[in-house]
């Protein structure tokens, strides 16, 4: 079978699936022409680690100089929010999984214009995500390497993990399971550490390290309830990739078992990483210390009169930027395809290399990501704020789009329109509403952000570019319009 023959395939049957709504975890990335080349233990620690990121190693710096020790509650209370959409998706997931699964499940239950669009804003969000990683990896590389610009190794990271993207899923696989595992056991590290130092009062920070610096210093809201409601748009950024898993789906030996796994941990995940690691670094060191644009890990150790540990903490957090980077590249590829597959994009992106991966797709995608280079070399110092806060709200419309597929879903389930999923979300709908108006306020409180609202401009511009282009695709294909599902035709009404 030729490739063209292959990639028709894979856009009649993705196109069937979506019309009948129907499908099973063995038969759900039938056709697509995917290699299923991520193994349980993989698929586990791209979870884990899509939870750890530079939203907090680098991030939660700035975030904790805004709300101080409440910070803790902030990463907590949208840890149950972000909890709340992965059960959303999980029970999307194991009802029919899709490699496109944010836009095959808008699409379906939305309509097409949903889908396309949750497409393509999830691809934007990788690609500015993937700037932030380089920006991000590249102050890292200044803790050595002082005299490097930034732009120089953005550059170089962008071709390396380019290169790692292209030869096969099992690499990338192999290489984000091992970038989490040094994420997660210096994490893991750090809190030991800490308890250490807290109870036998070992190192420089011995004598002030105290839990009561939890809140001896200005209260937990040392600058108001205000103030660490506005650190929730960077908060909901250290959670941007949580949903990763849902991309993984039609490459993943064995989504029945490897996906609710994945998903239900997460909590654990949330409970240690963020909350339990926040609270360590926060009783050793007062929160007044912290500042934006320094790892507040880096700087705990620093505090404690361990550089050798300093320096290896600066590793981890670089290896943190580079796993995100490789996550948005291998993410951005399958977005494109499936659009492909829709007819929405290009039909060369659909195409997959010899070794069954998406290359036009990654390779545009990185092209795009190289922005990112050139605003390391004209703004270093403004690069990383601009380009997540534009990846925040690109994320928060995907999390929008899970959530009200969702309730769309349940919906069809309970008139019997639809099949019901083997991995239900606890409290049907209604935890989804929660979090729908959970991050309705989150956009408000970027709105009210002088700083922060520069990505709600841009989201402006895009959603003028996103309707320019499906009337262009309206008047090439009048079919488009007809890809919704016939069923869930009165659900939309």
């Amino acid at each position: 079978m030729t490739s063209a023959q292959v990639d028709k395939e894979y856009g009649d049957k993705g196109a069937e699936r979506a019309s009948t709504g129907q499908g099973t975890a063995a038969d759900g990335a039938a056709g697509e022409g995917y290699e299923r080349g991520l193994g349980s233990r993989q698929v586990q620690m791209i979870a884990i680690g899509g939870a750890i990121g530079v939203g907090l190693f680098m991030g939660a710096g700035a975030n904790i100089a805004k709300a101080g020790p409440s910070i803790i509650l902030m990463y907590a209370l949208a840890g149950v929010v972000i909890f709340f959409i992965m059960r959303a998706l999980g029970e999307l997931l194991l009802y029919r999984p899709v490699s496109g699964s944010f836009a095959e499940y808008a699409r379906e239950f939305l309509g097409p214009f949903f889908g396309y669009a949750t497409g393509w804003t999830y691809w934007l969000m990788w690609v500015v995500t993937g700037m932030a990683e380089l920006t991000a990896a590249a102050i890292y590389i200044h803790f050595w390497f002082p005299p490097i610009p930034q732009w120089v190794s953005a550059l170089v990271f962008l071709v390396v993990l380019f290169g790692v993207n292209l030869i096969s899923v099992k690499i990338f696989g192999e290489v984000e399971f091992w970038f989490s595992m040094i994420k997660v056991t210096a994490i893991i590290g750090m809190i030991v550490i800490g308890l250490g130092v807290l109870t036998l009062g070992f190192s420089d920070a011995g004598d002030t390290a105290a839990p009561a610096n939890l809140w001896s210093h200005g209260g937990v809201f040392p600058n108001g309830i205000g103030s660490s409601l506005m650190t929730l748009q960077g908060v909901m950024f250290a959670y941007l990739a949580v949903e990763l898993v849902g991309v993984t789906a039609g490459e993943s030996e064995n989504p029945e078992k490897t996906l609710p796994k994945a998903i239900n941990t997460l909590p654990w995940r949330i409970i240690v990483f963020y909350v339990g690691a926040l609270s360590v670094i926060l009783a050793v060191v007062r929160w007044t210390e912290f500042s934006a644009g320094n790892s507040p890990f880096v700087h705990a150790f620093e505090k404690m009169g361990i550089p050798l540990a300093a320096g290896i903490v600066n590793f981890v957090v670089l290896t943190a930027a580079l796993s995100s980077c490789n996550s948005g590249m291998y993410s951005t590829g399958r977005m494109l395809r499936d659009l492909a597959a829709n007819s929405e994009a290009p039909r060369a992106f659909g195409k997959l290399n010899s070794r069954k991966t998406p290359a036009l797709g990654i390779t545009v995608s990185v092209a795009l990501m190289g922005i990112g280079v050139v605003l390391n070399y004209v703004v270093p110092e403004k690069a990383f704020g601009y380009v997540t806060s534009v990846a925040t709200a690109a994320g928060i419309w995907t999390w929008m789009m899970i959530l009200v597929s969702h309730i769309r879903y349940r919906r069809g389930v309970d008139a019997g329109r639809l099949p019901a999923s083997s991995f239900p979300a606890p409290g049907g709908a209604v935890f989804s509403w929660v979090a729908v108006a959970f991050l309705a306020l989150v956009t408000c409180l970027i709105a009210y952000d002088k700083d922060a609202r520069v990505c709600l401009y841009v989201a402006a511009v895009w959603a003028l570019g996103l309707a320019a282009g499906w009337q262009y695709l309206k008047r090439r294909d009048p079919r488009i319009t007809e890809r919704g599902t016939p069923e869930y035709a009165s659900a939309r009404d």
